[in-house]
């Protein structure tokens, strides 16, 4: 039993170690192999793979169930992102990992912001927990003000709109 629970921290430690050095830098161009959701690409560098969660932005919820329709403007939310990087080279900045081993980065494509594209064009908000040490949200809350007085994307749905972290929480297993 003691032996299975040295293993397993041998493991995480590894996976940490592992997850720490393939962490994005400013500057680092990648390619974008695939869009999960409105706030989560994975990056292609070589035989390196990424997961990155776009930092200081949350988009609605996709649903994990087959099927499902998620959260009104996910399916939105994915396609638009979809469109900005799939198959694109982007540079991206790394702030930190979270604890899903994912790197919280800011991605550009051609030098334009592409989480504050999505809170501009009303598919994000700006993220409402703790943020990234460094990163400067203005400009997203800026953003998210402009697009909610457009009525812009998810906006439009007025006193209707849950925040995705709200979504999660009503709709946990």
């Amino acid at each position: 039993m003691k032996i299975k629970y040295i293993h397993r921290i041998i493991l995480i430690a590894s996976l940490i170690l592992l997850a720490t050095t393939m962490v994005a830098h400013a500057g680092d161009s990648y390619r974008v192999s695939r869009v999960v959701d409105g706030d989560t690409i994975e990056v292609r560098k070589g035989s390196i793979t990424l997961k990155i969660r776009l930092v200081g932005i949350d988009a609605p919820e996709t649903s994990r169930k087959k099927h499902m329709p998620g959260q009104p403007y996910s399916q939105q939310s994915t396609q638009t992102l979809n469109k900005l990087v799939l198959s694109k080279t982007v540079d991206v900045k790394t702030y930190t990992m979270d604890r899903y081993g994912r790197a919280l980065s800011e991605v550009f494509v051609d030098g334009s912001n592409v989480n504050l594209e999505m809170v501009k064009v009303g598919l994000a908000e700006v993220y409402r927990g703790t943020p990234a040490s460094g990163q400067n949200l203005s400009p997203y809350w800026n953003a998210e003000e402009e697009a909610k007085k457009a009525g812009r994307g998810m906006w439009v749905q007025g006193d209707k709109y849950v925040s995705p972290r709200e979504w999660r929480k009503e709709h946990q297993n």
